[in-house]
């Protein structure tokens, strides 16, 4: 993957670049279509293409390991293959779905453990794991596994998580 700067400005700090993946060029600033489970609710792959001339999707690394999970994506190709799209994806983390389980998980230092929403099936995610997923689902750009620290978070527990 590579960047490169194309326009900035002094006065705001704005800026435009380009990233070059596998997959494709994007300008930015971008907007980025969220294609949570590998589709883009409600908007055919055409639309995508043609009418909102998305050039990156983000699919999101928590719902895909669950369903339809990484035996099934392993086995298409990707991602890419899976959903017959020919442009960069993002992946996110899966650090906010699991920060969301609240009732449903529980975090350590090494990493989360947590039951899936869909069928309560135990999982563990190490940072080191959440990246080995997205790699397996064939992802342009991966994001490093967050937390979603809650609000309001004292100071403490953020200094904690931020050391």
């Amino acid at each position: 993957m590579k960047f490169k700067l194309l326009k900035s400005d002094e006065q705001t700090k704005a800026r435009a670049g380009e990233i070059t993946t596998d997959h494709g060029k994007i300008l930015t600033p971008i907007f980025m279509p969220v294609g949570t489970g590998g589709t883009v609710k409600a908007v055919h792959q055409h639309e995508l293409k043609e009418d909102i001339k998305a050039q990156i999707i983000l699919g999101n690394t928590y719902h895909l390991y669950l369903r339809p999970g990484l035996t099934v994506l392993e086995n298409a190709g990707g991602l890419h293959k899976f959903i017959n799209w020919d442009r960069p994806i993002l992946t996110d983390s899966g650090g906010y779905q699991v920060y969301s389980l609240a009732d449903r998980r529980k975090i350590k230092e090494e990493g989360v453990s947590f039951s899936s929403h869909i069928d309560g099936s135990k999982h563990f995610f190490t940072p080191e794991y959440a990246m080995d997923i997205q790699r397996s689902i064939g992802a342009d750009i991966i994001m490093a596994f967050d937390e979603c620290t809650p609000f309001p978070c004292d100071h403490r527990y953020a200094k904690k998580v931020w050391r």
